[in-house]
């Protein structure tokens, strides 16, 4: 404005929001794809089956939590809905695993070191398959969308690895 470029400014602004707009529709289709995709997993059975195969490391990382515990389920299925880039799905998961999470608390409204463990878990949230970001990355005609699984999931992993880590050693620190 003060420089006279108001055209430009103008111009680009509107570029942007086309953009935007142009991304999000994208972005929309992928995780309505995959929604529909783990949405017949579910229906199938077959989601609770893989679930299964991770409830022994869950069961091991929230020791607290009765193995037959709801939460149990939900926290796996976050975590998974995490593990395939599935953001969106993985929100819901992870309110109502902190609901069921907090059926075991016995001062309601405060945060359980198991709440913790998840929030960091969840957080993290390592992912093999970032479904969004190579939306995003394809979208925009990028040459390789997909070499970014491999630093994605180093990544993530590290961060969960470490973060998880700094946790236990506060909890040992501060009790």
């Amino acid at each position: 404005l003060f420089t006279g470029n108001l055209e430009p400014f103008t111009r680009a602004i509107f570029e942007g929001a086309k953009s935007a707009v142009e991304i999000s529709l994208c972005l929309l289709g992928i995780v309505s794809v995959w929604l529909g995709i783990t949405k017949i997993l579910e229906d199938s059975g077959l989601i609770h089956r893989i679930a299964h195969w991770f409830r022994p490391l869950i069961t091991r990382l929230f020791r607290n939590i009765p193995g037959d515990h709801p939460s149990i389920t939900v926290i796996t299925l976050n975590v998974l809905a995490n593990l395939f880039g599935l953001g969106n799905a993985a929100t819901p998961l992870g309110i109502k695993a902190m609901e069921e999470l907090d059926t075991l608390n016995e001062d309601k409204g405060t945060v359980t070191f198991e709440m913790m463990i998840f929030i960091v878990l969840n957080t993290a949230s390592i992912q093999l398959i970032p479904f969004s970001v190579i939306g995003i990355l394809a979208a925009y005609g990028a040459e390789n969308p997909a070499g970014i699984v491999l630093p994605v999931l180093i990544a993530t992993v590290i961060s969960a690895v470490a973060a998880l880590m700094i946790l236990f050693s506060f909890r040992k620190i501060f009790k």
